[in-house]
């Protein structure tokens, strides 16, 4: 089914433009949708780009509060959809001081990492990588008790704004799994329908790494560390002299897991080049939004179309406010390009047309093209080309692949 074009962003057209068309999907309801804490689309993405510096970051960039001294960048928004590329942020901060530098381009290459591993993996992503998650005597009935100042707080910021800092998520992934028992991948699902930079590749890398799947040892929250990052929430809290995360948790090691191998072996990438061609229009993905996409900028002429996946997004019931910057996305490249936008079964909304699309990283992409038979696939915009590397940890792939060129 074919949708009127989403408005291009500013006040409230692209809410009501998702309360109207996508309101059935929406977590918190039709009436419930709202923006969150970006806004979407490439005009954005280039602003903030434009104005990136990251002095202080590796001093500030786990700073809480107050929240006008953060040193987080607030770019990854723009980075998931792929509105800047890896390579376009790496080359930004090439003139920061050193120190801040290396710290921000570590991040980079994390999340570089996070796609090689999910490209590699798939779905496996979403099961203990190397080791069970560890189970506390004690369950918490609520893994994030509003009582808790730390809790509140950092809750409503991601439901909120769909936005958090490093520090913050994993704080909330340790309450949630390590100290309150909960189910990991539950945690991880409530990140995913929140975040407006969710993807099943950081997202679930994160989780892994600080419930101790993926690393081997979890992540210890405590009231430590609300003390040095954000001091004002222990003074204020209900909770201050019967602070229930006072000490450290008890961090033991889950069991050995059934993980899909690690070591050495290729890594899917797509092709190297253009393969095909003819296509009349562009298929774009959520993993390829940008003007820069290479199956868009090879021909400025070609129209493109994208297909909102109403079965997937049935199930995944994500917030309103990242269909809000999904629209706004869309919105803001139809102010340049002409755009259809659609609703439905991927493949059966696709059907007949001679595409071009931009391989994406993702298992689900592998399926829809297989349907869909696009007659240009052009390739994904890496900051490092995979190889055949093991991706046991982050420290041994980026041994692996070295660093992306200056």
């Amino acid at each position: 089914m074919r949708l009127p074009t989403p408005p291009p962003p500013g006040g409230d057209d692209p809410v009501a433009w998702v309360r109207e068309h996508l309101g059935h999907l929406v977590r918190e309801g039709a009436d419930g949708t709202r923006r969150g804490g970006h806004v979407g689309g490439q005009t954005a993405a280039d602003t903030a780009l434009a104005t990136l510096d990251v002095s202080g970051y590796a001093s500030r960039r786990s700073t809480v509060l107050p929240a006008e001294r953060r040193g987080a960048s607030r770019m990854s928004p723009y980075i998931r959809y792929n509105l800047v590329t890896l390579r376009e942020v790496w080359d930004a901060v090439a003139d920061a001081p050193a120190r801040d530098r290396a710290k921000y381009r570590d991040e980079l290459l994390w999340q570089e990492y996070a796609r090689h591993l999910y490209a590699r993996v798939g779905r496996a992503l979403g099961r203990p990588l190397r080791r069970e998650q560890p189970r506390t005597a004690d369950r918490w009935p609520t893994p994030w008790p509003d009582e808790m100042a730390c809790m509140a707080a950092t809750t409503g910021e991601l439901v909120e704004d769909g936005w958090l800092v490093n520090q913050t998520r994993m704080w909330l992934a340790s309450q949630w799994a390590v100290r309150a028992g909960a189910d990991w991948r539950a945690g991880e699902d409530v990140f995913f329908a929140h975040l407006l930079d969710g993807s099943r590749a950081a997202n679930r890398l994160g989780w892994q790494w600080t419930v101790g799947t993926g690393s081997g040892r979890p992540y210890g929250f405590s009231r430590w560390q609300v003390e040095k990052r954000a001091s004002a929430l222990c003074r204020g809290c209900a909770l201050a002299d019967r602070c229930p995360v006072e000490g450290w948790p008890d961090e033991g090691v889950g069991a050995p897991a059934d993980g899909p191998p690690l070591g050495r072996a290729p890594v899917p990438a797509g092709p190297e080049r253009v393969e095909g061609g003819g296509a009349d229009e562009v298929w774009l993905t959520a993993e390829s939004l940008g003007d820069a996409d290479p199956a868009l900028a090879a021909d400025e002429q070609r129209p493109a179309v994208f297909v909102l996946d109403e079965p997937l997004l049935a199930g995944l019931r994500l917030s309103g406010k990242r269909l809000v910057f999904l629209a706004e996305t869309l919105g803001d490249l139809a102010t340049r390009r002409p755009l259809e936008v659609r609703l439905g079964v991927v493949a059966e909304e696709l059907t007949g047309r001679r595409l071009a699309v931009t391989h994406a990283p993702v298992p689900g992409f592998a399926r829809r093209a297989a349907a869909v038979a696009p007659v240009e696939v052009h390739p994904y915009p890496w900051l490092v080309r995979p190889r055949s590397v093991p991706v046991q940890s982050f420290t041994a792939w980026r041994r692996a692949v070295g660093a992306p060129r200056s």
